[in-house]
């Protein structure tokens, strides 16, 4: 017998190699009809699977998140086992499921899958769930599985990777053995509206030196209505993606030749960026802060002193040797170049709270696979502060850091995002400096301070920094997926290893607390999300182009767009004249598509009563007014950061 505990507490015994399915019925008889699979002892196991040892179990429907990873992970071995019948020399690697469907990792010799595929491989796909043909689970020892999956290097890999008390689970469908891991329906009979969406490379396993596989990418719900719904937000997602708006907006671009995640900033993409960097660079002192420059490079052992080069090495380019004993390392992080400049000068109590700020270049060894546009770079610039503060400052200076963080979100107009709590995972001594006393204390007040503020927010284990818990501002990103854009950290441990002191009142050495915070992210993640978060339609006060005046004619009515635009520009406001020789209307069209906040035009009636016909973006009105009405309008949009007054 087996001892089974429900989610309300209850236990009950049922025999030996009872299954998921066993126990569903054993409940209710509507619940066994939505039921798909279960999750036993925290692990999601098949509806089918049977229940050999004493665990807690939580049945999993088809109407919740699990049940679609479920109904996913099905979608991918149809898949698999359609390209499988399709492509004869075709190895697979993992089927498994992501955010928002599933995809299966392929490599033919004989030619990769492309797009223009999709139809036959969805017909065939079809023809499978049609045919009444069920998932088989089989549970063999290492030399059987292998011997199931004979010639196909990639699953044998698999096999051998997924080898637990002697066993390997298997799934096969049809002629086609999975080894991948999850679980399946029985019947694929409920997977009847999906769609395949497109293919990519990936490095196998995620590791450049391995072979480039063919990822193909789908999707899948127990409704159409469920589907159409996605594919609408996968077309959102689309018109937002930053690297297709950088693209037609020539905001930036990467060279490969150059090397993967760095970034070139063409003149659009540096305005936007510049007006960022203007804009926190005030803020900041305004509340403050001493903005400060210090170098991209310094030597291993100070990396090696803050405990960066222990939990974060992976991380790190390799270090620089200078030939005489020197090893120089390319920044990770800033933090122990701001504790030098605090360390620079002996400190009073009475300099606390010091607040040092920087626009500091970082340096991350990402991989390959992982870069995305400006978002996920390997050359960043980090909107980057530190607050040295005595205990008793500590709740005081996060309220303030956090209002600030506020305050500037209230300009970019950002509020879809949300507060995690994040905490160290106790377990995990390898990542989190092993101190158990210093982890409760700064988590205890990072919470006490939230919830005096009466702001909500979610608790996370094993998202803190090596060196203490923080509070992230968690974002959605155009694709749906989420990131942190900015973070408040506590940090009780650099302080100490650094040795760090202030004198107090009583005349005593003390030790300071850090507060490490972000407000923008870096420059590259933040003009990414503010790209997708406004579609390309930047504010008037970040548009790279705020105005672009058009003459009717050239030679009647460009000296009066001269002497406009040079009145714009005394104002410090950015404009370009448009005096290529195309049809007025093919000029306005390129305006409203390049996104230009306001498109000037200027005729006869314009120089004559000294006026400007103004079109704003997105308006099909154009409005007449004197030159000082419009001058007046643009600079209290530019002012008032472009908010509804």
């Amino acid at each position: 017998m087996v001892k089974v505990k429900f989610p309300d507490g209850t236990v009950k015994e049922f025999e030996d190699k009872t299954t998921v399915e066993d126990v569903a019925k054993s409940i209710s008889t509507s619940l066994a009809k939505k039921a798909v699979a279960g999750r036993y002892n925290g692990e999601l196991i098949d509806y089918n699977a049977e229940l050999n040892e004493d665990g807690q179990i939580e049945i999993v429907t088809k109407d919740s998140k699990e049940g679609l990873q479920v109904l996913w992970q099905t979608a991918a071995l149809v898949l698999g086992a359609s390209l499988f019948e399709l492509y004869p020399q075709m190895k697979f690697g993992e089927g498994t499921v992501v955010e928002h469907g599933f995809f299966f990792d392929t490599d033919n010799e004989n030619g990769q899958v492309a797009e223009a595929d999709f139809e036959k491989i969805a017909y065939r796909m079809q023809e499978l769930i049609k045919s009444g043909i069920e998932v088989e689970r089989l549970e063999l020892d290492e030399k059987e599985a292998l011997a199931m999956v004979d010639g196909d290097a990639y699953r044998m890999e698999l096999v051998k990777e997924s080898v637990v008390s002697g066993k390997v689970v298997l799934h096969k469908l049809g002629r086609f053995v999975d080894v991948s891991k999850g679980a399946y329906l029985q019947k694929i009979s409920s997977l009847k509206v999906f769609k395949l969406l497109s293919v990519a490379g990936a490095y196998w396993k995620g590791i450049s030196s391995n072979p480039m596989l063919q990822r193909v990418y789908g999707t899948a719900f127990y409704k159409q209505k469920d589907l159409d719904a996605e594919l609408l937000r996968r077309q959102e997602a689309r018109e937002r993606d930053h690297r297709v708006i950088g693209n037609d907006l020539d905001l930036f671009f990467v060279d490969p030749e150059v090397g993967a995640g760095l970034p070139y900033w063409m003149p659009n993409g540096a305005t936007i960026r510049r007006t960022i960097e203007r804009y926190i660079i005030d803020k900041e002192v305004s509340r403050g802060y001493e903005h400060v420059y210090t170098p991209i490079l310094a030597n291993l052992n100070l990396y090696k002193q803050s405990g960066h080069w222990d939990h974060y090495r992976e991380d790190m380019f390799p270090p620089m040797d200078m030939g005489d004993g020197e090893l120089l390392e390319l920044r990770p992080m800033n933090c122990p170049s701001h504790i030098q400049v605090y360390n620079h000068h002996i400190r009073s109590y009475r300099d606390l709270p010091l607040r040092i700020a920087e626009l500091g270049m970082m340096h991350r060894y990402e991989k390959s696979g992982a870069l995305t546009g400006l978002s996920r770079v390997r050359e960043m610039t980090l909107n980057d502060g530190h607050t040295f503060v005595t205990p008793d400052q500590i709740e005081s200076e996060f309220k303030r850091t956090l209002q600030l963080m506020v305050s500037v979100y209230d300009d970019f107009n950002i509020t879809d995002y949300r507060f995690r709590l994040s905490y160290r995972d106790p377990k995990n001594t390898h990542k989190y400096f092993d101190d158990d006393e210093m982890w409760e204390k700064s988590q205890k007040m990072l919470k006490s301070a939230m919830d005096d503020l009466g702001l909500e927010y979610f608790e996370a284990e094993g998202e803190a920094a090596f060196y203490g818990p923080k509070l992230d501002v968690q974002t959605k990103t155009a694709l749906g997926g989420e990131e942190t854009l900015s973070t408040i950290q506590l940090d009780f441990l650099l302080p100490e290893k650094f040795d760090l002191h202030y004198v107090g009142a009583d005349g005593q050495e003390h030790r300071p607390v850090m507060i490490h915070r972000g407000i923008v992210s870096t420059m590259e993640r933040f003009t990414a999300y503010l790209t997708e978060m406004y579609k390309g339609a930047f504010p008037t006060w970040l548009s790279p182009k705020q105005v672009t005046i058009i003459p009717v004619k050239n030679d009647l009515h460009l000296a009066y767009c001269e002497e406009l635009r040079d009145r714009l520009v005394a104002n410090n406001i950015r404009v370009s004249i448009d005096e290529r020789n195309e049809k007025m209307g093919y000029k306005i069209r390129q305006a409203q598509v390049t996104k230009i906040p306001y498109v000037l035009v200027v005729g006869d009636q314009e120089v004559t009563t000294n006026e400007v016909s103004v079109r704003r973006y997105s308006e099909k009105e154009t409005v007449n007014m004197a030159k000082d009405k419009f001058m007046n309008e643009i600079l209290a949009d530019i002012s008032s950061y472009s908010r509804e007054k």
